[in-house]
């Protein structure tokens, strides 16, 4: 079998559980100290993995409504979204739902911190290359969104607002938010690979996760860490990326020079307190490059592995606390 974090939190995080298909839920096998309940959202996976005995499907529908509601917010992919309809609008002032606002805010302060690595305004140049659907202005400027508690403005016609690199985060945070609620404190959650870690795996330690090895064609991990009530993002070539001219290039765009992340870097994961700062920050870190990247990092205390490709080989450079968390 060939591991992938996926995989390999699986086996390590949930004790080897056998999925059964169609009903999205494992049962741990006889003896097993986790359960685990799966489903599909975002065009991707989920995943949340609880001490064996846990009412799984109680917490489906909960799990369910959290994801839709997200979903009908923030997907550029629906026409329905308040997204998509902020993105048609023309320019002016527009009140939005308190929980988009809220993200908008988050991705408006990384793309401020970042020097616009980060930039919400990023949709059509991602449509551009054949990775999104939005349709607007191809030059990205942040600057032209103005974010307020009860609403969202936009300067010009073809300005839209993409939250695709921090609303996967933001989804996880509010299970978390749900799961607490209910006084379930030990879990892990997952979506398409983005990990949220609360209080303790069963066997009394930290919840682990793999960090895949970003090298298409590749297998197995570039490390392996521990996330006590902390949360880590991936943003890399393997994923969602496309060959051309003998090059790999990332589905996510340098706003500066208004094309995909090539293939001087092949991942940057972050550990962050909340899982929409280190979605967010991933996104940013890699669109910044090897070079800005862990300067970036550096700059504002965040915890990332940058993991750069060199003479066939992986090289790493690690910022903030990051290390402290690796076990392998």
């Amino acid at each position: 079998m060939t591991l992938t974090r996926r995989t390999f939190t699986t086996l390590t995080g949930a004790a080897g559980l056998s999925t059964l298909c169609g009903a999205g839920l494992a049962q741990a096998p006889s003896g097993a100290q986790v359960d685990e309940l799966s489903g599909r959202a975002f065009g991707t996976t989920w995943r949340v993995v609880l001490p064996a005995g846990a009412d799984l499907h109680a917490i489906r529908p909960e799990i369910t409504a959290i994801l839709n509601e997200v979903d009908r917010q923030m997907s550029p992919w629906r026409g329905d979204s308040e997204i998509s309809r902020f993105n048609r609008a023309a320019p002016g002032q527009y009140r939005l739902p308190s929980e988009t606002l809220l993200v908008t805010r988050s991705a408006l302060r990384i793309a401020r911190m970042s020097g616009g690595a980060f930039d919400p305004t990023v949709g059509p140049l991602v449509a551009r290359w054949g990775f999104g659907v939005i349709e607007g202005d191809s030059h990205p400027d942040w600057t032209s969104l103005m974010v307020s508690e009860t609403s969202l403005a936009k300067t010009h016609a073809g300005c839209t607002l993409d939250l695709c690199g921090i609303a996967k985060g933001f989804a996880l945070d509010r299970l978390a938010q749900r799961f607490r609620a209910d006084g379930i404190d030990n879990f892990l959650v997952d979506i398409g690979g983005e990990l949220l870690a609360a209080g303790r795996h069963p066997a009394g330690r930290p919840w682990r996760s793999g960090i895949e090895d970003p090298r298409p064609g590749t297998g197995g991990f570039a490390g392996v860490v521990e996330l006590p009530d902390l949360t880590i993002a991936t943003s890399g070539l393997r994923w969602n990326a496309v060959r051309f001219s003998d090059r790999s290039w990332s589905h996510i765009i340098e706003p500066s020079a208004r094309r995909p992340v090539g293939d001087t870097l092949a991942s940057v994961s972050v550990i962050a307190t909340t899982a929409m700062m280190a979605d967010g920050w991933a996104t940013a870190l890699m669109a910044a490059g090897p070079r800005r990247g862990p300067d970036l990092a550096r700059e504002h205390g965040i915890s990332a592995l940058f993991l750069i490709p060199q003479g066939g080989a992986l090289r790493r450079v690690s910022t903030g606390a990051f290390d402290a968390h690796v076990l392998t």
